[in-house]
């Protein structure tokens, strides 16, 4: 199969290198890619939000089957527009995408599936939300309803900072995303995300990875867009997982499929666990960001097999075949992340790393120069690595960090605490 991967960062570098473990993969194109990308495939130079472009690229490339990685192109109708073209994609539609584009709307679909999720409000006058925020206990969680970028989300300990966050996202401060805004009742309990496969009638279950939202050690400080995961997650436990499937994934599969827009790819439940019992907290459309790095080093070849069994709508005679590992992947960001942080800032000592099927240094925001390569973003590398237990991964993941030569770039030093 010739292969075309959409996107650029950690998540898509894994997502190339799980494809390139597989021998049905005969020449794969990313676009854009990275520099870290760019040592093990081709990336192409294009406006991955465009259908009609991609569409047009991927016919000139001979291009058999299509991944989007990130959400912006599934929002945008990509895949709608891929396979007008008659190509296979995996990825849902732009109505099915819904689910992480508007929060609102993933409330709604809750409601009419009777998924347990927080109580919530749904706002489009600032005003208005203020007076809710004034009828309810704190914390408080404030979120933009469309795409931020894994950012749009305040957890407020105070009404001063309720106030502040609404007066941000209807200000601006996070673009389209913050035109409407949802209060959501703070769930208490310990987070993770389960991933599965839908095909427009069959849900595959395909792992289970927590992240670390908060960027500073403890899980404190801002939110940001992940700072580190492991896999499997311990509090995923098998009576917690067919609770998830039976009261919320399949419900909302099925909700969506009756509305007529049937959910084709990879559906990402954020869950919040209490007492044995998960609640919804957000739906994401794609493989999360770092999560895909530690499902992707976990599942190796099979990935590829997976993604083109959902897209051929194969899943029902599709099985997971899981090792008895663990993986990790602790990110490293440019410092200021997620605030304002210097770009172009030289990073030392990727090229001599030990990369191998345990161990890999995936390439979340690099950029090539004459001499090696510099930082281009706030999450820049995704140090991953897999063992017999979480320890040894976790072990083998800092150790890949400890050969870094960045002084513009941190990372958490207590990824994954919670299970270790």
């Amino acid at each position: 199969m010739n292969i075309l991967i959409l996107g650029s960062g950690g998540r898509e570098h894994a997502l190339a290198w799980a494809a390139l473990q597989n021998p049905k993969c005969d020449k794969l194109i990313v676009a854009p890619g990275n520099a870290g990308i760019a040592m093990i495939a081709e990336c192409a130079s294009l406006d991955i939000t465009d259908g009609g472009a991609v569409a047009e690229f991927a016919g000139e490339n001979n291009i058999d089957f299509v991944i989007i990685g990130p959400e912006a192109p599934l929002a945008a109708g990509v895949a709608d527009r891929l396979r007008d073209a008659g190509l296979l994609v995996f990825g849902p539609s732009a109505a099915a995408a819904r689910l992480e584009a508007s929060k609102s709307f993933t409330k709604e679909i809750c409601d009419a599936a009777n998924a347990p999720t927080a109580a919530y409000g749904h706002f489009t006058h600032a005003e208005d939300a203020r007076d809710y925020l004034r009828t309810q206990s704190l914390p408080i969680v404030v979120k933009a309803d469309g795409l931020a970028a894994g950012k749009g989300v305040i957890i407020a300990e105070t009404l001063e900072e309720a106030d502040a966050a609404i007066d941000d996202m209807f200000g601006g401060v996070f673009g389209g995303a913050g035109a409407e805004v949802v209060i959501e009742e703070f769930m208490r309990g310990e987070e993770a995300s389960f991933f599965v496969l839908c095909d427009g009638s069959t849900v595959l279950p395909i792992g289970t990875a927590p992240d670390h939202k908060r960027v500073g050690a403890g899980d404190t400080g801002p939110n940001t867009g992940g700072m580190g995961a492991y896999s499997p997650a311990p509090v995923l436990s098998d009576a917690v997982a067919q609770k998830a499937l039976d009261e919320i994934i399949r419900p909302t599969m099925a909700e969506m499929t009756r509305r007529g827009t049937p959910y084709h790819g990879v559906l990402y439940a954020g869950l919040m666990i209490e007492g044995g019992q998960p609640r919804l907290v957000e739906y994401n459309v794609r493989f999360g960001d770092p999560e895909c790095q530690v499902l992707m080093l976990r599942l190796g070849a099979q990935a590829l097999d997976l993604m083109h069994a959902c897209a051929e709508g194969r899943l029902a005679e599709t099985r997971v075949n899981w090792a008895e590992d663990h993986a990790m992947t602790v990110v490293m960001a440019a410092k200021g992340y997620p605030g304002d942080y210097e770009k172009g800032t030289p990073i030392n000592g990727l090229k001599a790393l030990p990369e191998d099927s345990f161990r890999m240094m995936f390439h979340a925001g690099t950029t090539a120069t004459d001499t090696g390569f510099a930082a281009a973003g706030g999450r820049v590398l995704n140090a991953t690595a897999r063992g017999a237990s979480l320890q040894e991964a976790r072990d083998a993941a800092y150790a890949l960090l400890e050969q870094i030569d960045w002084p513009g770039g941190f990372y958490r030093p207590d990824i994954g605490w919670r299970a270790l």
